[in-house]
């Protein structure tokens, strides 16, 4: 079973012949090394929880020294929550929100990319399975949003999320009845959601979808397929039912 199923976390984790230490690097840091973990363990511990000016200005300082890449002007808020930051990169005038988790976990993925200007809202998960997510320029992601990848979630630049949207890049397969589902293989065919998209609150986008171009996605619709650019999309599955192109002319 590959370790990026839930099967493979959870046996990795129960495994005796691995230590405490061991696991908690492999899950979280991403790397090995003593000094790897010191340094995590030292800039979490003093600035991850502090509150106010002070607490914003450290991470500011010191989390870049984690993450692969960061711009300028990026703030983290409290309780963000890094998982192999050495995959993480974030552009120019970023904003994560306070507890958001940017998790870039994977044995062969590329990680996380985030876009210059985009704000990432409260309590927001960004979470690979050996997958990749990239978030184009100026995305605003609403609170308590889960953009979850096994393969590959890319969002064009500005997108506009409403609060609690879930973007779902992967799911279990189910053929045999001989195993729980928890114990078979997870597919994804990734998630394509083009420049200038805007979901409505509570919006599910399923894997294998792809959003054209300016498209508005009505609030709890559930997305599967291809939704054409410039549609108005609503219900469950989301159907189109205008154009503003079309309707713009009329």
């Amino acid at each position: 079973m590959d370790n990026t199923t839930p099967v493979g976390i959870q046996r990795d984790l129960h495994d005796a012949r691995v230590g405490k230490i061991a696991k908690y690097c492999n899950l979280v840091i991403g790397k090995s090394g003593l000094w790897t973990l010191v340094k995590y363990e030292l800039i979490v511990m003093l600035c991850g929880n502090m509150p106010g000016a002070l607490g914003l200005l450290l991470r500011g300082k010191l989390y870049p020294s984690l993450l692969g890449k960061v711009g300028r002007n990026v703030n983290f808020g409290m309780n963000v929550v890094l998982r192999h930051p050495h995959k993480i990169v974030i552009g120019d005038n970023v904003v994560i929100d306070d507890n958001c988790l940017l998790d870039a976990k994977g044995e062969h993925n590329k990680g996380v990319v985030i876009g210059s200007g985009s704000f990432i809202g409260r309590n927001t998960i960004l979470s690979c399975k050996d997958g990749d997510i990239e978030i184009g320029e100026n995305a605003n992601i609403g609170f308590n949003c889960e953009i979850f990848s096994a393969s590959k979630v890319t969002l064009g630049k500005n997108a506009l999320f409403a609060a609690y949207c879930y973007l779902i890049g992967g799911e279990h397969t189910y053929t045999r009845t001989d195993i729980s589902v928890l114990e078979q293989e997870r597919k994804s065919d990734g998630i394509i959601i083009e420049d200038n998209v805007w979901l409505g609150a509570s919006v599910k986008v399923t894997d294998g979808a792809h959003i054209g171009r300016d498209c508005i996605i009505g609030t709890s619709a559930v997305v599967r397929g291809v939704i054409p650019e410039f549609s108005i999309a609503v219900g469950i599955p989301a159907k189109v039912i205008k154009n503003r192109r079309l309707e713009e002319e009329d």
